[in-house]
């Protein structure tokens, strides 16, 4: 059977929808392989950077942020606005509900073909091509597409990384719960339609956190945990109730596992590469998904279109080795983050604590919203290196 495609993207969250879009627009024949009404559980967050590097069109940003609220284990709050530096940049909030459709349309338009249905496994034919086979939403028949690559952007649990990439099916994940619903018709001080707040407290996650983030109209409240068993309905339950908002109207609800940290490999040395979550680039400790997805797919895109022009398997390799170089540092701090100050409840006390601290504000917010560090003011970073250094002292001999 010959190709007839030149790469079938399986997954049209924001990872696969922007590889698909970047391969069409490079002249690539390319298929776009999507369940219908899947609907991943998140914030919705997207920081400035990720609007302008990816022309979001304002219609799409349902809710501008302009602070974040940390609350404790004590229930001892802190607010970081994101002017507090100067400025009047926002946190633009998306439903993925339609922030995913309107990029999988965009690639449409630019010229990737949209297949609807179940990604079901990858054939070789007798040329050893791969043929992807799936089950098609409208019918439900089995069908087939020849491919010269294969792009997995498949979620977190991916059948195409398991299929294909050792150890995929050892990736470890927090498993995520949020239920959307209708925003109370004024603001109080529980719920604010400019602030998203962040829970770090055991009753709601033991291991990760809670939070409510309005989208405008919409809420998401949800919990993240790592923890077998742990109930997490319950817990959204339970912070719907204290915020007032379980009289709210639910929406919709939605559960997925996200990543905790990137595979090792993204590719299988031939013609599959994986991408977004199935890549695992979700960052630890934030839970930030939708930007690192997107500059992924882009990666994926580039690595991809580097393959079909050489036809050397070693080009897919790229895509790792370049988002790992850009961002890899960040992923190993914010990862030893999570590991120590979402430990227990005394150390995400003292952690909520430190983000009171102006220098952290200063550098926290620069590096959220424009992807960099600010390194104007050396003596900022001693300073938050001695206080984090106190920190870590007096926890470690609380817990002697």
């Amino acid at each position: 059977m010959s190709a007839i495609y030149d790469c079938v993207v399986v997954g049209g969250g924001p990872s696969g929808a922007t590889a698909a879009t970047d391969l069409a627009r490079a002249g690539h024949r390319v298929a776009l392989l999507d369940r219908a009404g899947r609907i991943k559980p998140c914030g919705g967050a997207i920081p400035p950077k990720l609007i302008r590097d990816f022309a979001i069109p304002d219609h799409l940003i349902v809710g501008r942020v302009v602070a974040a609220r940390m609350i404790a284990p004590s229930d001892a709050m802190v607010d970081m606005p994101v002017d507090r530096f100067g400025g009047d940049g926002f946190v633009g909030m998306v439903d993925r509900d339609t922030f995913d459709e309107w990029l999988r349309e965009r690639a449409a338009l630019a010229g990737a073909e949209r297949r609807t249905g179940r990604f079901d496994r990858i054939e070789r034919d007798t040329d050893g091509g791969a043929v992807v086979v799936y089950t098609a939403h409208a019918d439900g028949a089995e069908r087939r597409i020849a491919t010269r690559c294969v792009i997995g952007a498949d979620g977190a649990r991916s059948r195409v990384a398991r299929g294909t990439i050792a150890g995929a099916d050892r990736m470890p994940c927090v498993f995520a719960y949020h239920e959307v619903i209708r925003s109370p018709v004024a603001d109080d001080a529980a719920f604010d339609r400019r602030r998203c707040d962040v829970f770090y407290q055991a009753a709601l996650s033991p291991d990760f956190y809670a939070w409510v983030f309005p989208h405008g109209d919409t809420a998401s409240v949800g919990v993240g945990s790592a923890v077998k068993g742990f109930g997490l309905r319950e817990a959204v339950a339970r912070l719907r109730s204290r915020n007032h908002l379980a009289g709210c109207e639910t929406i919709r609800s939605e559960g997925a596992p996200i990543p905790l940290r990137p595979l090792r490999k993204w590719d299988n040395g031939r013609d599959v590469l994986v991408t977004g979550d199935a890549a695992g680039v979700v960052a630890p400790a934030s839970g930030e998904g939708i930007y690192y997805a997107m500059v992924a797919g882009q990666e994926s895109a580039r690595a991809v279109d580097l393959f079909l022009v050489t036809g050397k398997p070693r080009a897919l390799a790229q895509a790792r080795k370049r988002f790992m170089r850009a961002h890899g540092q960040v992923f190993w701090i914010l990862g030893i983050m999570q590991y120590f100050w979402y430990h227990n409840d005394r150390r995400r006390e003292r952690f909520v604590t430190m983000c009171d601290d102006r220098d952290v504000q200063r550098m926290l917010w620069p590096a959220y919203m424009n992807k960099q560090l600010v390194y104007a003011n050396p003596l900022a970073y001693l300073r938050i290196f001695m206080k984090d250094m106190r920190y870590l002292l007096q926890t470690a001999g609380a817990t002697r």
